[in-house]
């Protein structure tokens, strides 16, 4: 334990340093990488419901080879070939932006996707049959029922998106875990650094986490008080349910 708080003091010392590097850096891609990750999972969420086969292949594609590859492989991949892959050399922050966004884009469809699919088919059928087209449909009955059980899925995505920010250091971005890095390196303490980050971290994560569960309980309260009404209204003046 010695060893591990060794130069703690020292580390405070560059604390204001520390969450420089984070809100300037971190968050500041973070909140890029969850723009570029909400319009992938919204579209191809879309996509992932149409029932086109073309676009539903595309979409599942994409969910199956993000989801099924290493964020640090994609990162290193998209760095070592950005020159051939854009025509131009790329800033790292902008490489690891993009990463970041694409590969919890391929989660953030499918929040969209399994959002859209729980809302019952018959609400669809009968807008349909009033004249609504898939526009109006998706943008005034479905997408408004179907968001209410996605944020708390969506606000746990946000907390993995600043948390994976981390891997920016991979390729020398000027991020926490960067800057924590470079002070372990001349001052040999080991310990001091990675526990304030972690305490950042943690600091910017964990109100996220309570507003996913506390999101996640509402829903399950609208769900169960719903029910109690309905069974209410099942019931008729003598307290007997009705047996239709």
């Amino acid at each position: 334990m010695q060893i591990l708080l060794s130069g703690f003091s020292d580390a405070l010392g560059q604390l204001p340093a520390f969450i420089g590097s984070f809100l300037k850096v971190s968050l500041v891609a973070s909140l890029f990488a969850m723009i570029i990750s909400l319009i992938i999972g919204v579209i191809l969420g879309l996509m992932g419901t149409s029932k086109h086969i073309l676009l539903k292949g595309i979409s599942r594609a994409f969910v199956e080879l993000f989801q099924n590859t290493p964020i640090l492989i994609l990162l290193f991949f998209l760095y070592a070939f950005s020159p051939y892959i854009f025509g131009k050399t790329v800033d790292a922050m902008t490489i690891g932006t993009i990463v970041l966004g694409v590969y919890h884009g391929a989660y953030m469809c499918e929040i969209v996707r399994s959002g859209i699919e729980s809302i019952p088919k018959g609400q669809s059928e009968a807008a349909l049959s009033q004249g609504f087209s898939y526009v109006d449909i998706m943008r005034y009955i479905i997408l408004p029922q179907a968001l209410r059980k996605m944020v708390p899925s969506l606000t746990t995505q946000i907390v993995g998106i600043v948390k994976n920010s981390s891997i920016l250091q991979c390729i020398a971005v000027a991020d926490l875990m960067y800057q924590a890095e470079v002070w372990t390196s001349y001052s040999g303490h080991c310990g001091p650094a990675y526990i304030i980050a972690a305490m950042i971290y943690f600091i910017a994560c964990y109100p996220l986490t309570c507003l996913s569960r506390y999101l996640e309980n509402k829903v399950k309260e609208g769900y169960a008080t719903k029910k109690v009404k309905k069974v209410r209204k099942e019931k008729i003046p003598g307290g007997v349910e009705n047996a239709s």
